[in-house]
């Protein structure tokens, strides 16, 4: 795929010795592409998402995100993480900063852009997952729901190519889940690439152009949300998803 921004190629990670967390990942995701990686516990989803990044580093195969690839040289890293957004199960949100100063502080100093534009561009941000009252309240005094739409707002200051989304609504409360899927489905419409680990499989079915199934470093299964869910080939693809669309 020549237009691929992400590439991974024969991509392996271990952890130690022992721990082969990726095996042979071979993947491309093209321009604008909304993928979902589901799978076990272990199964190496976040380590795959989090090497695009280099929040992990690969130790065999090649990784290449929108043409530069991902080695030990610095200045490549911190081009690539220009263009990638992310966002965490837990908000890692700064709690002694407003909402405002959380999403401006990285304009600021990464982008070195003036203050007045990057609190234009939060605001801006802020309006498109619908948060934007809370601008001067601290992190603690919203819901785990607003939290997270706030950690997604400031991804998005960076004005990301790729959002990278790692089990977003894992640490919510189930009344709070949709608000930040909602939020999710939007951006998902707005053309930004994105890879996005959970194991919402109703959102999975209305945003994933792919689905992805993990399990013991591999990637063992992937095809649309239709056929993924409709006719799993692989047994283990079978088995995880009995287990998950019963709950």
């Amino acid at each position: 795929m020549s237009d691929a921004i992400i590439s991974f190629d024969k991509v392996n990670k271990w952890y130690g010795n022992d721990f082969h967390v990726l095996r042979d990942i071979d993947l491309n995701v093209a321009k604008g592409e909304r993928i979902v990686i589901c799978g076990p516990s272990g199964s190496g989803k976040s380590t795959l998402i989090r090497c695009i990044n280099r929040l992990e580093e690969h130790q065999q195969g090649t990784l290449r995100v929108d043409g530069i690839e991902l080695t030990d040289d610095v200045k490549a890293v911190e081009k690539v993480r220009k263009e990638v957004g992310m966002v965490f199960q837990q908000f890692n949100l700064f709690p002694h900063l407003t909402v405002m100063e959380n999403l401006t502080l990285s304009p600021m100093w990464v982008s070195k852009m003036p203050k007045k534009d990057a609190e234009e561009r939060a605001l801006q941000q802020l309006e498109r997952v619908r948060i934007a009252e809370q601008a001067q309240k601290y992190p603690l005094q919203l819901s785990g729901g607003q939290q997270q739409r706030v950690a997604i707002a400031r991804a998005l200051c960076l004005t990301p190519k790729i959002m990278l989304f790692d089990e977003p609504t894992s640490a919510l409360d189930p009344e709070m889940i949709n608000e930040v899927l909602d939020v999710m489905i939007e951006l998902a419409g707005q053309g930004i690439t994105m890879l996005c680990v959970t194991h919402e499989m109703g959102f999975a079915r209305s945003v994933a152009d792919r689905v992805i199934f993990m399990d013991q470093g591999q990637i063992v299964e992937q095809n649309t949300p239709e056929e993924f869910f409709a006719h799993p080939k692989n047994e283990r693809t079978r088995d995880f998803l009995s287990k998950i669309i019963a709950h």
